[in-house]
C-alpha cells in the first residue's frame, strides 16, 4: 500500500465543495459561471462553466501549491513512481520546455535524437543550449526512424563530455524504445542528466508488459501527455522529476513560461484521470493492447498494409515496441499514408491521428471499443480494393539526417532574408518546416537545405500533408540566414 489514498481526487474534491458553497464570484474569469456568456453555457453546459474558476485559497494556486493541487502533485508523484509531480496546463510541449530549461543554459550542450518533437528544438531556441544529434537509422521499408542505438549514444557521449544531459524519446510517435535503463546507465556514468519524452508513453506507468517507464529506468525528468493515452482533457500534462532534481527550482523553471491563471477544467480532469488510472490502469490498458493486437491481425489479413509490431524488435536501435500503437504502412497499396489518412476522414467519417509519407497511426486508448475497430479494419478493405494503385516511384522516407550549422537560437534570431523554396538549396534555415502531426521538423533553425530536402517537402505539400512552421504558411518560400554559412 501506497502512502495515500488513490481512490481520492483532492482538486475535485475541493471544486464540487467550491460549488455547493455558491460563492458570489467578484474575481475573474468575467463570464461569471457562464452568466455573462450564455452561448458558452449552451456549448459546454453549467456543470462544466460553473467550475471555469480562479484560484483562491480553498482551491490553491498551481504556481504555488499548498494545499489541494500540493496533494494532487504528491499523489499522482506516488502513482507514477516519481519523487515529485508536477500539474501541468501548456501541454506536454510546456512539460518538455521545462525539462530542457531546468538542466540547460546558454552554450551547454545536450545529446539527443533529431527526430524529437519540435518543443524540444523550441527549447534550444529559447534557452540558447547546442544540440548534439545522434541520427537515427532509418528502416527504409516502413519509412520511420529507430530509436537511438547504445553505441550511439556512448559515442556522443564520449566526443562530448561537457554535454549537461540526454534526451530520449520513449517511445516514438510510432511506438518503438531505445534502450533506456543503459542509456540512463551511460549517461550518469558520464554525470549526465536524461530526460525523457513519454507524450506517447502515459499507459507504459499502469499497463502491465509494456516497454520500461522513464521513472523505472531511472530518467531524471518526463514528460507525460496525460491527454493522449491517459485520458484527460487536451492540454493537461504532467512533468515528472527523479530524485535527483532540485523540485524548488523546477517550479521555477515551469513559472517562467506557464500560465499564472490556471485552467480548473484541465487541473481536475488530470486528477480524476490519474485516480482511473491508478484504480484502473492495468486492466484497462490490457484491453487496449488486446485491442490493437486484434486490429493488427486483420489489417495484415487484408494484404498490402503493413501493421507492425513486436516482431521488429531487435535489442538494439529498435529495444522495445509499444503494442498499443497501431500503426499501419500503406506503401504496398500504392498510397501515402496521408492519402489513406484523407480518404478515411473524407469518404468514411473515421479520424485517425497521423498520416505521414508511408504511415497512418490510428491513436488506440481507453476510450476504444471493438465496434469502432471493425469499421476502421473494413474501411481500410474498401480502400484497398477501390483505390489501390501502382507503388513505384514512391518516397518512404520520414526523416532525412540534418547537416547542422550553427545553434537554432543564433539562426532563429539572426538577420535572415526570404527566398522562394526551390532557391534556397545550400543555405540555412532560420526557421522551422515540419508535417504536423508528426510534429518532427523536416529543418529546423540553423540546419543547411539540401536538395533532397527540398525535393521532400514538395513532395509532401503535393500529397496533402500538412505542413507548418515557416513564416510563410503557403510554404513558398523560406527565412534563410542572410550570410551563406556553408
Amino acid at each position: 500500500m501506497g502512502r495515500y489514498d488513490q481512490s481520492r481526487a483532492p482538486i475535485y474534491e475541493a471544486l464540487e465543495e467550491f460549488r455547493q458553497n455558491r460563492i458570489v464570484p467578484f474575481d475573474v474569469p468575467g463570464h461569471k459561471r457562464g452568466r455573462g456568456n450564455p452561448e458558452l453555457v449552451a456549448l459546454l453546459g453549467q456543470q462544466c462553466v460553473g467550475i471555469d474558476v480562479n484560484s483562491m485559497k480553498p482551491l490553491d494556486n498551481l504556481c504555488h501549491p499548498v494545499s489541494v493541487i500540493r496533494d494532487a502533485e504528491e499523489m499522482a508523484a506516488e502513482a507514477f513512481g516519481a519523487a515529485y509531480a508536477f500539474l501541468m496546463v501548456g501541454g506536454t510541449t510546456s512539460s518538455v520546455q521545462s525539462m530542457v530549461l531546468s538542466v540547460c543554459k546558454k552554450g551547454d550542450k545536450i545529446i539527443l535524437p533529431r527526430n524529437v518533437h519540435r518543443s524540444v528544438i523550441n527549447a534550444l531556441v529559447l534557452c540558447g543550449a547546442t544540440p548534439i544529434y545522434v541520427n537515427p537509422d532509418m528502416d527504409a521499408k516502413l519509412g520511420i526512424a529507430l530509436g537511438m542505438k547504445v553505441s550511439q549514444v556512448e559515442r556522443a557521449i564520449r566526443e562530448n563530455p561537457d554535454a549537461v544531459a540526454v534526451l530520449v524519446n520513449n517511445p516514438t510517435y510510432y511506438g518503438i524504445c531505445s534502450d533506456l535503463r543503459s542509456i540512463v546507465k551511460l549517461a550518469h556514468r558520464a554525470g549526465m542528466k536524461v530526460l525523457a519524452d513519454e507524450a506517447h508513453g502515459t499507459h507504459l506507468y499502469f499497463g502491465e508488459n509494456m516497454p520500461v517507464c522513464a521513472m523505472a529506468a531511472g530518467a531524471d525528468m518526463a514528460s507525460v501527455s496525460m491527454h493522449k493515452s491517459g485520458g484527460s482533457l487536451t492540454q493537461s500534462s504532467f512533468l515528472l522529476v527523479g530524485p535527483h532534481m532540485n523540485p524548488g527550482y523546477v517550479r521555477q523553471i515551469i513559472n517562467l513560461t506557464q500560465t499564472t491563471s490556471a485552467s480548473y477544467l484541465l487541473l481536475a480532469s488530470l486528477d480524476i484521470s490519474r485516480r482511473n488510472l491508478a484504480l484502473r490502469g492495468k486492466e484497462e490498458f490490457a484491453k487496449v493492447t488486446a485491442l490493437a493486437e486484434y486490429a493488427r491481425e486483420e489489417i495484415n489479413k487484408i494484404g498490402g498494409y503493413y501493421a507492425y509490431t513486436a516482431e521488429l524488435i531487435n535489442g538494439d536501435s529498435i529495444f522495445d515496441f509499444d503494442k498499443t500503437k497501431l500503426t499501419v504502412n500503406t506503401l504496398g497499396i500504392g498510397l501515402a499514408g496521408i492519402e489513406v489518412y484523407d480518404l478515411l476522414r473524407d469518404e468514411y467519417d473515421i479520424q485517425v491521428e497521423l498520416g505521414d509519407i508511408a504511415n497512418i497511426l490510428a491513436y488506440i486508448s481507453i476510450g476504444d471499443r471493438e465496434r469502432e475497430m471493425e469499421r476502421l479494419i473494413g474501411a481500410l478493405a474498401e480502400i484497398k480494393r477501390k483505390y489501390q494503385k501502382d507503388s513505384s516511384g514512391m518516397f518512404t522516407q520520414e526523416y532525412i539526417d540534418p547537416k547542422v550549422a550553427v545553434s537554432p537560437q543564433s539562426a532563429f534570431y539572426a538577420e535572415k532574408e526570404s527566398l522562394p523554396l526551390m532557391e534556397t538549396e545550400g543555405r540555412i534555415c532560420s526557421e522551422f518546416v515540419m508535417c504536423y502531426p508528426p510534429g518532427i521538423p523536416i529543418l529546423a533553425p540553423g540546419e543547411e537545405i539540401t536538395g533532397d530536402i527540398l525535393q521532400y517537402i514538395q513532395y509532401a505539400k503535393e500529397k496533402g500533408c500538412s505542413m507548418t512552421g515557416p513564416e510563410d504558411a503557403a510554404i513558398e518560400r523560406l527565412n534563410v540566414l542572410k550570410e551563406v554559412w556553408v
